[in-house]
C-alpha cells in the first residue's frame, strides 16, 4: 500500500456512499489524514456516525477539493457529475469507480481530463480488496500519487497503461470474489452429496478457501502452482481429484471462458 502521508492536508470529495463509497471512506478515516466532504442522498447510519466522529461534511456546501471521487451508480454518471462539479478546481483529479464507464465519458462531463477509472472489489469493505487502474494521458505523477493513496486505503492497487485492460481486471478481480464464494459454495453441496451433512460440509469448505486464501497472503514469494504441488501427494487423493479438475474440459477451461464471458460484458457496458 502507498504512504497513508500521500494523503497529509489533502481535501476530497466523495460523490456517493453506497457500499464501496463507504468502504474507501472507512479507510480513509482509519488513516485520520484527509478533509472530506461527501455528498449522499441517503446517508446510512454507519455514514451519519463516521462523518460526525470525524468531522466530515456530509451533504454540505461545496468546496474546491484535491480530489473528486464519483462512486454512484454507473447510470448516475450524468447527475453524479453534475454534484461534483462545484468541487472541481485547477489541478483536480476525478477518480471514477463507475463500472463501464470510460476516462473519457467523466472527463466529457467535468472540467478535468485528469481522470483515474479504478476497479475495486468487494473485499475492501475489510480493507483487503484490490483494485485495478487506468490514468488519462492528462493525469499528472502528483495527481496519479493521490489517486493511488486514496485507493490504496483498502488494500493493494494494480496499475495498467492501456484502459481496454481495465475490462480484463473487471473479469478477473473485480468480478472474482464471486468466482470464489461460487466454488466455496460447490465444494460444499458436492461434500453434503457425498454424505456429510450440509452445515458440515460447508463449514468445511468456507474454512478450507479461508486457509488457503491466507496462506497465499503469508507466503507471496511462493506461486499457488507450487503451493498446489505441496499438498499433492503422487498417487494420493488430491493426484486423484486434481485429474478431474485439470481434465481438458476441467477447471482451467471453465475459468477461460468465465473470464472471457465477464470481459466482453464488461466491453458491452463500457461501449
Amino acid at each position: 500500500m502507498t504512504d497513508a502521508g500521500g494523503l497529509r492536508g489533502k481535501s476530497v470529495a466523495l460523490i456517493g456512499a453506497g457500499n464501496m463509497g463507504l468502504a474507501l471512506l472507512e479507510g480513509w478515516a482509519a488513516q485520520d489524514l484527509l478533509s472530506v466532504s461527501v455528498l449522499e442522498p441517503q446517508p446510512s447510519q454507519r455514514l451519519q456516525e463516521l462523518c460526525a466522529a470525524k468531522g466530515y461534511a456530509l451533504n454540505g456546501a461545496a468546496a474546491p477539493c484535491d480530489a473528486v471521487v464519483l462512486a454512484v451508480k454507473p447510470q448516475a454518471l450524468e447527475s453524479g457529475a453534475a454534484a461534483a462539479a462545484p468541487f472541481m478546481a485547477r489541478g483536480v483529479v476525478v477518480v471514477s469507480i463507475l463500472a463501464g464507464k470510460r476516462t473519457a465519458d467523466v472527463a466529457a462531463r467535468l472540467p478535468t481530463q485528469a481522470v483515474v477509472r479504478a476497479m475495486p472489489n468487494t473485499p475492501a469493505a475489510i480493507g483487503r480488496g484490490v483494485t485495478g487502474a487506468y490514468a488519462s494521458a492528462s493525469t499528472s505523477a502528483a495527481q496519479r500519487a493521490l489517486s493511488d493513496a486514496l485507493l490504496s486505503a483498502v488494500g493493494g492497487v494494480e496499475w495498467v497503461d492501456d484502459e481496454a485492460l481495465i475490462d480484463v481486471v473487471t473479469a478477473v478481480s473485480g468480478s472474482g470474489p464471486a468466482y470464489v464464494f461460487y466454488f466455496a459454495e460447490c465444494l460444499a453441496a458436492a461434500g453434503a452429496e457425498a454424505g456429510l451433512p450440509a452445515a458440515l460440509a460447508a463449514r468445511l469448505a468456507r474454512a478450507t478457501v479461508e486457509g488457503a486464501g491466507e496462506l497465499m497472503r503469508r507466503q507471496p514469494e511462493t506461486g499457488p502452482d507450487e503451493l498446489r504441488r505441496r499438498v499433492t501427494s503422487p498417487g494420493g487423493t488430491t493426484a486423484a481429484a486434481l485429474e478431474v479438475l485439470e481434465a481438458p474440459d476441467g477447471l482451467a477451461a471453465l475459468m477461460r471462458r468465465a473470464v472471457a464471458a465477464a470481459k466482453r460484458r464488461a466491453g458491452e457496458l463500457s461501449g
